[in-house]
């Protein structure tokens, strides 16, 4: 609290949101919290700041983490909408980055609004013409999209789910081996599903796949140990985490039946992991092994990847992990994956950047790991990891986690990486976006400066452009 108490803080417009969730007026949330209305009014109009002990009486009452409440707003609701304004249809209005800056930290609803309604347009733009024309009976958030921004909204945690996972462990062994044999043992005696492996010509183009009328769920026999134990989980938690997930779901509001049962899907996902890598458990285990990945992938039978998803969802009030960002990067560059933790330094529609070595091929199980700077001198320490391909995949992906550089001495595979260092790659949020002038990677012009160009002169860095 010492730092909280040292900076006068004006978090107006946080406190309008909470006091909004919480469904309550400004007289009531005056009454719990033992002062007058009018200085309750104050503080949410940013006339009057946040005192300590007024963060600690909001704690108390209210549940809520300070860390979290306090934090200074990152760049992401900005940058974000700074990407949005850089767009064609509106750059020549030239809106400043103080207004962009205000509206992002003190009006999160309107920057939510617009990102919407930007999504929606970005998906009108890639329908042929004769559909576009129709759009009126078209959907306009796509599934996929709504669910990053569901997930992220959620900060990739959700606690109902996580501790029905939990109280399931305990009831199982730990050991891989042990714990995929009671999976088994579970879903045979408890629900009368029945597990078979099945030799790859007979399952084409799945990797596993659920009998209805034999109520037997069958696995290709090119599963590895770790995705055989997941899949187990998966059904298992399918059964007896039902109506944790279902409500879940419900709570996310899913605009139509397409997002629902992605939705669905992907929260069955949560909850498989959080049973093979039970929260408090595997996040002592990452802390007490300073987040070694390959530890952690043995010790709980589960794949690198497995684990670097798993990180990303260590955010349980009181006891929360490094706040990874991850990224899943194909060999063409197109992200199919991305959790934005708290501070994703990339743009959010289009590419990344070509400085960035989750570019580059990758062997199997092969890490890198790259100390990048932004435009604006943040640092973030990432590791990549090259991804086995799955059957009839050409090519490998791979699998990208990042965290600010204030987190380097936590980890073990930043031994020996500076944070200070001189070595750090500048890189930039995406192509049309980066107004980093001398990148000899630039693939684009940024779209918020003038080119120029003279014949005379033939630069290393493509597209140079003007200053102002």
């Amino acid at each position: 609290m010492a730092d909280v108490a040292d900076r006068k803080l004006y978090l107006g417009p946080k406190l309008r949101v909470l006091r909004r969730e919480l469904g309550l007026n400004q007289t009531r949330m005056a009454e719990e919290l033992g002062v007058s209305p009018s200085y309750l009014n104050h503080l949410e109009r940013n006339q009057r700041p946040l005192t300590a002990q007024m963060l600690l009486r909001l704690a108390n009452t209210y549940d809520i983490d300070i860390r979290d409440f306090t934090a200074t707003a990152t760049d992401g609701g900005a940058g974000e909408l700074s990407e949005i304004l850089s767009d064609p249809l509106v750059r020549e209005i030239g809106v400043a980055r103080d207004e962009v800056l205000e509206v992002a930290e003190n009006y999160p609803g309107v920057s939510e609004a617009i990102a919407r309604f930007y999504r929606a347009l970005s998906d009108l733009r890639r329908l042929p013409g004769d559909v576009a024309a129709g759009a009126a009976t078209t959907q306009l958030v796509a599934p996929i999209d709504w669910l990053r921004e569901t997930i992220a909204r959620a900060g990739n945690h959700f606690p109902e789910i996580d501790a029905g996972a939990e109280s399931l462990a305990g009831e199982l062994p730990d050991d891989p081996a042990l714990l995929q044999a009671a999976l088994r043992a579970r879903l045979k005696d408890r629900h009368g599903i029945g597990v078979q492996v099945m030799r790859a010509e007979m399952m084409p183009g799945a990797l596993r796949h659920y009998d209805m009328h034999r109520r037997r769920v069958m696995l290709i026999e090119r599963l590895p140990a770790s995705g055989r134990l997941f899949a187990l989980a998966w059904h298992v938690v399918a059964q007896e985490l039902a109506d944790g997930i279902a409500a879940q779901v419900a709570r996310a509001g899913p605009p139509d039946e397409d997002s629902r049962r992605l939705c669905v899907i992907a929260l069955t996902n949560y909850a498989a992991a959080a049973l093979v890598m039970p929260y408090d458990r595997f996040r002592q285990a990452a802390e007490q092994s300073r987040y070694d990945i390959a530890l952690l992938r043995d010790r709980f039978g589960v794949s690198g990847e497995q684990v670097a998803h798993r990180l990303t969802s260590l955010n349980r009030t009181g006891a929360r992990g490094i706040p990874f960002f991850l990224a899943k990067v194909d060999r063409a560059g197109i992200l199919s994956k991305r959790f934005d933790g708290e501070a994703y330094p990339f743009a959010r529609y289009g590419g990344t950047c070509p400085r960035w070595d989750a570019h580059a091929p990758h062997g199997a199980g092969e890490m890198r790991r790259q100390l990048i700077e932004t435009l604006d001198g943040r640092r973030f320490l990432t590791l990549s990891i090259g991804l086995p391909p799955r059957p009839g995949q050409r090519g490998r992906a791979v699998i990208a986690l990042g965290c600010e550089a204030k987190h380097i001495g936590r980890i073990v595979h930043a031994d020996g990486i500076d944070a200070g260092s001189d070595d750090a790659t500048g890189i930039g949020p995406t192509c049309h976006l980066c107004e980093r002038r001398d990148c000899p990677d630039r693939a684009l012009p940024p779209v918020t400066r003038a080119l120029d160009l003279h014949g005379y002169e033939r630069t290393v860095a493509p597209f140079p452009f003007r200053r102002v």
